[in-house]
């Protein structure tokens, strides 16, 4: 299989990569690597490359599990019943693939269905720990991993041990390993407990020299040519690599770390203020290991200075800033905004009508129809350079103006409704009982649709029939249709989740419009990272458009929010209808799917589809459309919540029992909150 792989010495550049992956081959103590960078920097081209590289080791022969012959006290079973007719062999160190795909029994180990029926007693499968035993176990774009999966690799990386407790098996072997992963930062965050568990961490880029990059396409298209020629010719470079790293894992143990420089570690870490004690850890270990493979017995500053920068890129954390000294209240009436108030004393009496009433049952929800003529004949403001809200709303066309993306944020968990359903599809949000070969096994049934045989739940329905069961072909259990159980499993999916935006003149006012185009590229940011489907409805002056198409590019939702104009009045009515449709043709082509519709409004309309009231009229659509169980709804109240307020986002939020939350709630830990799980 090496045989064809790009020789490591062959790569380009990325010697920092090439550092981490070698120290991490001479002390396995060090923890592993993960390597961060964009798309197409040969990530995982140098990971293969490296396995190569690596040195042979003593396995007992036959072992499933790798095991050391001269380390008994870590023998498996298998090895235990050998006693001393064990034998020994050597074998090259393994590097075994994760796929994102592998479901738990293929990572930890489960019963092999095919002898457990012809032996007629358990037979372990070891899974993909048992073969990483003493090796290195890669997973490539290891931030998309299931989380049921990155806890198991948790739990051994942390105990060094993997347990196999399923259907009748009680099984532990030794499963120490090297962790190497790849992930491209665009593509979502790493757990932050996976993360600490990366001893070092590497952050590659692409080549920015002209002769570097005309080099690196001038050796890649040797090697398509011939292979072979081009590996022989780098040969001898990667034979002294292998003796280098054998030659300095003998060093090891003799290298030395001076009090000193043990107490320069710790100044390090308490600088960057690292969590924990595990950074100062790696870097003991790495600068030892960067030692032996210079050929030294003694670590000098100059190694604690190159792996450091490894070991802390990924734990490093800025201090707490001191809190902001009080305004002075004295100076408030020079130094502060004008409040929306201060914009129009008339604005809550004049300003696009139905919005503007109090939150008060008594009062009408509509102006009468004299003081709306009024407004609409109210002239444009084309004088002032920054135009007040009940300027921009009171016009039927408005001025339109396109306002920056405000601040963006990091977007806590959220997730649709769990429910019973069975579902296709991949993603890293809400999650779903899988009609496929994936995920968790939770519980088994008789619906035999798939072939993803529960052998344990299988065994128990046959096992009360087996006396009366006539054996043939010399099988130990006999299995008839009834018999069967499928296994129920359980993983992520992603959402398809519609933005209804308020693009009218009111949402110009103070800014509001610039923090609104935060959150949704926040939240938009996220949906990119968890594999979701996004779409973005705007409504302003008389319609509603569809300003973003149910997608997965980011880059087009970003650059389409940044375009997005603000003007004209409020047809929340019109918003409505349009995101109904969109919402309806989705559910036609998948019924299983659970949308989550985000309005992002301060509840205000002044422009109805029909003959009645604009507020009444959005109000009756809205309940009706909320009576559909699959359609999960957030409202995002962007109404300033200084002076007069006027709930009509909160009333809006109650009649569709929607989660309500105030724009500012989005960057708080109640976000966390915006859509739990559970049963409806």
């Amino acid at each position: 299989m090496h045989s064809l792989v790009f020789p490591f010495a062959a790569i380009v550049g990325q010697q920092p990569l090439k550092t981490a992956l070698l120290l991490a081959a001479v002390n396995p103590a060090i923890g592993g690597v993960l390597i961060r960078g964009e798309k197409g920097t040969a990530k995982s081209t140098t990971v293969r490359a490296f396995a190569a590289l690596l040195p042979e080791i003593s396995v007992v022969l036959g072992c499933p599990f790798s095991c050391d012959p001269d380390a008994p006290k870590d023998a498996c079973p298998w090895c235990r019943r050998q006693g001393e007719r064990i034998l020994r062999t050597r074998r090259r160190i393994r590097v075994v693939t994760l796929p994102l795909n592998a479901t738990e029994d293929r990572v930890v180990g489960g019963i092999d269905f095919g002898r457990t029926i012809q032996e007629g007693r358990r037979v372990l499968q070891p899974g993909l720990l048992a073969k990483a035993h003493r090796g290195i176990l890669y997973v490539d774009e290891v931030n998309l991993l299931d989380d049921h999966i990155v806890d198991i690799l948790l739990d051994a990386a942390a105990s060094g041990r993997n347990v196999i407790e399923r259907e009748g098996i009680h099984v532990s072997h030794a499963s120490r390993f090297i962790l190497v992963g790849t992930m491209n930062p665009e593509e979502g965050e790493l757990r932050p407990q996976l993360l600490d568990r990366f001893g070092l961490c590497v952050e590659i880029v692409s080549e920015k020299d002209p002769q570097t990059r005309a080099l690196l396409m001038q050796r890649r298209e040797s090697f398509d040519a011939d292979p072979q020629a081009f590996i022989r010719a780098f040969q001898e470079d990667s034979l002294q690599t292998t003796s280098r790293i054998v030659e300095a894992k003998h060093l090891l143990p003799q290298v030395h770390l001076s009090r000193n420089l043990r107490k320069l570690i710790a100044e390090l870490c308490t600088e960057n203020h690292v969590a924990g004690h595990r950074a100062d850890l790696v870097i003991e270990a790495a600068s030892r290991a960067h030692a032996a493979l210079n050929g030294r017995n003694e670590v000098t500053v100059t190694d604690i200075q190159e792996v450091a920068k490894m070991a802390l890129i990924h734990r490093r954390r800025e201090a707490i800033p001191p809190p902001p000294p009080p305004h002075p209240k004295e100076n408030n009436a020079q130094t502060d905004p004008p409040s929306e108030a201060s914009e129009d004393p008339s604005e809550h009496s004049k300003e696009s009508n139905p919005e503007n009433q109090q939150e008060n049952p008594s009062q009408p929800l509509e102006p009468t129809s004299r003081s709306q003529e009024q407004e609409e004949s109210r002239p444009e403001n084309t004088s002032s350079a920054e135009p007040s809200r009940n300027d921009l709303d009171r016009n039927a066309e408005g001025i339109d103006r396109i306002f920056e993306i405000g601040e963006t944020f990091q977007v806590q968990k959220f997730s649709s409704a769990k429910d019973r359903m069975f579902r296709r599809g991949s993603g890293r949000r809400s999650r779903t009982r899988i009609a496929q070969k994936q995920g968790r096994y939770i519980q088994s049934t008789t619906v035999v649709k798939t072939g993803d045989i529960a052998l344990d739940a299988t065994l128990r329905a046959a096992a009360p029939h087996q006396k009366h069961r006539k054996r043939t072909g010399g099988l130990a259990v006999v299995l008839r249709n009834e018999d069967l159980r499928e296994k129920i499993r359980e993983r992520r999916i992603g959402n398809f989740l519609l933005f209804l935006v308020d693009a009218s003149g009111s949402m110009g006012a103070r800014g509001r419009m610039a923090a609104s185009k935060g959150a949704i590229l926040s939240l938009l940011l996220d949906a990119y990272q968890k594999r979701d489907r996004v779409a973005m409805i705007s409504f302003r002056k008389t319609e509603a458009v569809v300003n973003l198409p149910p997608t997965s590019s980011i880059e087009l939702a970003a650059q389409l929010l940044r375009e997005m104009p603000v003007g004209g009045r409020t047809p929340l009515s019109a918003g409505i209808a349009k995101a109904h449709d969109m919402i309806r043709n989705h559910l036609l082509r998948e019924p299983t799917a659970r949308p989550i519709v985000l309005f992002i409004t301060d509840g205000k309309t002044n422009v109805a589809l029909g003959g009645k009231k604009p507020v009444e009229e959005a109000v009756e659509m809205a309940e009706k459309w909320s009576m559909d169980p699959r359609i999960r709804f957030i409202v995002v109240d962007t109404e300033n919540q200084e002076l007069v307020r006027f709930g009509l986002a909160r009333r809006l939020a109650q009649v569709m029992k929607a989660q309500y939350y105030k724009i500012e709630d989005l960057k708080s830990e109640r976000l966390l909150h915006l859509v739990k799980e559970h049963d409806r």
